[in-house]
């Protein structure tokens, strides 16, 4: 390993993404030590006992593969580029995160998409099993925000994401993918057409390196991500079990803006909207002028920071690592 990028690149390749172990460790001493201490079982590592130490060191040992450097090595130069925290586009606000903010981005596209002001960006997220009511207001709220030269960032999935995206890219808008697989398989396999456009015109990001397959722990750490790169983030359409409502936890944590369209009393797909706003984790939104007025709220639902956790009816974000996988 040469520099701070190559050390990066390949913790990425040992570390699973979201792990605040690792992220503490990176954050204090960077990519070059930390895969120094990370090799030498006698360094000393900040933040750590002995014992989690050598604990730690064990787990990042583990996702060593074989000839980690040449793959470092074959990935620069590429079609698939990275950025990391010095770059001129990197989004400051993923460092909101603390030791949860990403290794690195894996990208494809136009970087300068992240390189504004935080407020610039919105995050769409809700039902993948989306109603056509769903569908369509997301592709109306994400074709306005286009227009007003907001960025639309969302994950690739099917329903209210996909929906946003391929409203914004028909805008001639700006747009966003953050995505839980490696960026050479693109997920889900259905909007492969989707993600090609979206990178040729817009930007893929991904915390994990080329190769790698999207798991449920890599979906559930990709929602802080999509929290902490947007000023605000609005929910169309969920149900009350949907994990895109993990989304607005992660953004009033992080004290953003959230906003949620109200829908049927009688649609089950409306029930985790509706109950966001219920409970006054989100504004009501109708339009993309409702949106961006959030932006300008200077308290309220999305300008404190709650513990809101259990309010929602579902499962909590992961908050450690499993080991890293053998590449």
């Amino acid at each position: 390993m040469t520099g701070e990028r190559q050390a990066r690149m390949a913790l990425s390749m040992i570390a699973e993404p979201n792990d605040p172990a690792t992220g503490r460790v990176l954050n204090q001493v960077g990519g070059i030590e930390t895969l120094r201490m990370i090799e030498d079982d006698q360094a000393t590592v900040p933040g750590m006992n002995r014992a989690d130490a050598i604990a730690w060191r064990e787990r990042m040992q583990a996702g060593i593969a074989p000839g980690l450097a040449r793959r470092v090595a074959q990935l620069q130069g590429g079609s698939i580029g990275t950025l990391i925290p010095s770059d001129a586009h990197w989004p400051v606000s993923l460092n909101d995160l603390g030791d949860r903010t990403p290794y690195l981005f894996w990208t494809r596209g136009s970087t300068s998409f992240l390189g504004g002001a935080v407020e610039d960006r919105v995050a769409i997220s809700g039902a993948r099993a989306a109603s056509p009511y769903g569908t369509t207001v997301a592709a109306e709220l994400a074709g306005e925000l286009a227009n007003q030269e907001r960025v639309i960032v969302a994950g690739g999935s099917y329903g209210i994401e996909g929906a946003a995206h391929q409203a914004a890219l028909a805008a001639g808008g700006s747009t966003v993918a953050v995505l839980a697989s490696g960026l050479d398989r693109p997920y889900p396999a259905g909007h492969a057409e989707m993600l090609d456009r979206i990178g040729d015109l817009g930007l893929l990001v991904s915390e994990v390196p080329p190769g790698e397959v999207p798991t449920r722990y890599r979906f559930m750490a990709r929602i802080r991500l999509l929290a902490a790169l947007s000023g605000t983030t609005v929910i169309p359409e969920a149900g009350p079990r949907s994990m895109s409502l993990l989304v607005p936890t992660e953004a009033r944590d992080l004290g953003r803006a959230v906003g949620a369209v109200p829908g049927p009393v009688t649609s089950a797909a409306s029930a985790g909207t509706n109950g966001l706003i219920k409970r006054g984790v989100a504004d009501v939104v109708t339009n993309a002028q409702e949106v961006t007025a959030l932006l300008d709220k200077p308290e309220g639902p999305g300008r404190h920071r709650p513990d809101i956790g259990h309010q929602l009816d579902t499962p909590a974000p992961a908050t450690s690592a499993p080991a890293g996988p053998h590449l």
